[in-house]
């Protein structure tokens, strides 16, 4: 057959399509490694990451979560444990509108802690500190001037690569802060967690139930299919 003009041998000429990187495994470097590295690389999420500015795929996260259930509005007070590498609050920033961008309406304040320095985020506040920390509530609510109207946490513990071990220490940093919420929630705030499906997620949603009028568990589009990973949202925090 024969081929269109500017067609190169070979080519169907029915255009370009995304094809899949494959990475070779590197000496030195562990199977698993080369899988993750491959995952990154063929990950949509991690593409337009990049292309949108986000410091990580997890911005989309927050981004779907905000727009089902609606808590980062402007002026909402916005706290976000553990917030390297920052994505959730690049997301928080213009939607609580902390820079004051949006004429009119009311400007929010963002937020973040970690334990681990974080590169700055215009209309952010960023702290180097351990939430847990005896006194770590009421330097957050100094800094806020007051409480906050949002606590959320994309938090994971280090992992083992044991996945029940792993599924307990989430579940309790996950209860920690959840605490840590109960003490610097306005009344009728929101708490949005990650935690990890696995059996004993449970009394972490009993706990939730008896100080918010609803809890509700979530797995966004932009959270990978293969992992156990979901996130929980409790509004109305009852004070």
């Amino acid at each position: 057959m024969a081929r269109k003009p500017g067609q190169k041998k070979g080519s169907s000429g029915r255009g370009q399509r995304d094809l899949t990187v494959k990475v070779k495994t590197a000496r030195g470097r562990k199977l698993s490694s080369t899988l993750w590295l491959q995952r990154q690389l063929n990950d949509p999420y991690v593409k337009r990451a990049k292309a949108d500015g986000f410091r990580g795929r997890a911005a989309y996260k927050i981004l779907e979560l905000d727009d089902r259930f609606g808590f980062l509005v402007p002026g909402a007070r916005v706290v976000d444990l553990g917030c390297a590498p920052g994505g959730w609050c690049q997301v928080a920033v213009p939607r609580v509108n902390a820079l004051g961008e949006k004429a009119g309406k009311a400007r929010g304040y963002v937020l973040g802690i970690d334990l681990q320095e974080v590169e700055p985020i215009a209309g952010a506040e960023l702290h180097q500190l351990d939430f847990l920390d005896d006194g770590a509530d009421d330097k957050v609510k100094a800094w806020l001037g007051g409480k906050a109207d949002v606590v959320m946490s994309d938090m994971a513990a280090a992992s083992s690569g044991h996945k029940q071990t792993d599924h307990l220490r989430i579940i309790a940093l996950g209860e920690a802060a959840a605490y840590f919420a109960f003490d610097v929630l306005e009344e009728g705030g929101t708490f949005v967690a990650k935690v990890l499906a696995g059996g004993a997620e449970g009394d972490l949603q009993k706990l939730l139930k008896q100080k918010f009028t609803k809890v509700v568990n979530v797995k966004p589009p932009a959270s990978r299919s293969d992992s156990s990973e979901k996130f929980v949202v409790a509004t109305g925090f009852r004070g």
